[in-house]
């Protein structure tokens, strides 16, 4: 609990610089959404088992050519997440988060991958195992979801983090659709984050281990330790990335700036992991910002 009020009330921090920054950088802020669009798009397909390298994914929203064969499910995959993506910068601040939202969100990501069952809940006798994990009769989804997102809407005095954490586990428990449920889970972090006027964050791959852990400690016993930690790095590696474009800072990959400054790159990368320095991880390359000099 400490850890997470500790975490909170950083967040708290950076969230109010941010918003002391923003004034008439509305175009800055598009570029900074618009550039990030890959990024999100290739680490949250690579956690659900896809090939595609981030280059990859870059070559297939910008229609370049391939140098390799790739599915005509991994191409549709990148292209209906990242419209996806793009899509909710706008509707998230026009439209709380509700069932109607939710279908149409996921009939964008898995048309023309499965249009049999793109929108559209589990029917019955439809039923979805995750490693060990059974979700729950198709006939029980819509209470249990509607129960997630009461819950959500009701404990608006509890820290994000925790919201946040309880909603995407409670939402991948219960596994509503046949297909897609991950990637539209993370979808619906970054819609309820930027409704509460937080910024969006990109779970990594890389941490695709603790992430799949935070689910095992959920299904064991209901705690949400684990998946408020990545949370909480997720959003403070957003806020530090998005604040070193604001605040004019000189932007360096943590390898030279440990260079530069003459300390050791090792503990930086430690320190950029915990999020106790302002580095970021931008398309897979820690990076800091540092005050230019004068």
């Amino acid at each position: 609990m400490a850890n997470t009020l500790k975490a909170y009330k950083r967040i708290q921090e950076l969230r109010e610089r941010y918003y002391k920054t923003i004034v008439q950088k509305e175009s800055l802020l598009k570029m900074i959404a618009e550039a990030e669009v890959s990024d999100q798009v290739y680490n949250s397909n690579a956690i659900e088992n896809s090939t595609l390298s981030l280059e990859e994914t870059d070559k297939i929203l910008l229609q370049i050519e391939l140098d390799r064969y790739i599915t005509e499910r991994e191409i549709f995959e990148a292209k209906n997440l990242a419209r996806v993506v793009t899509y909710i910068e706008t509707k998230s601040k026009e439209s709380e988060l509700n069932f109607e939202i939710i279908l149409s969100l996921h009939k964008m990501l898995i048309s023309n991958i499965r249009d049999d069952i793109a929108g559209r809940f589990r029917k019955e006798d439809e039923w979805v195992r995750v490693g060990d994990h059974i979700a729950p009769n198709s006939i029980e989804v819509s209470d249990r979801l509607q129960k997630v997102l009461t819950e959500y809407n009701s404990n608006s005095s509890e820290s994000i983090i925790k919201r946040i954490a309880k909603f995407h586990l409670g939402f991948e428990y219960i596994h509503p659709f046949c297909d897609g449920n991950g990637r539209i889970g993370r979808v619906l972090n970054n819609y309820l984050l930027i409704r509460g006027g937080y910024v969006s964050i990109n779970i990594k791959f890389i941490d695709r281990a603790m992430y799949y852990d935070a689910f095992k400690e959920f299904q064991k016993n209901g705690a949400t330790k684990i998946m408020e930690t990545i949370v909480a790095k997720a959003l403070t590696n957003s806020y530090h990335k998005r604040l070193a474009y604001l605040e004019n800072k000189v932007i360096m990959d943590l390898s030279d700036y440990a260079k530069e400054y003459k300390l050791s790159h090792a503990n930086l990368i430690n320190k950029a992991k915990r999020q106790t320095i302002e580095a970021f991880m931008e398309r897979g390359v820690w990076k800091i910002g540092i005050d230019k000099k004068k």
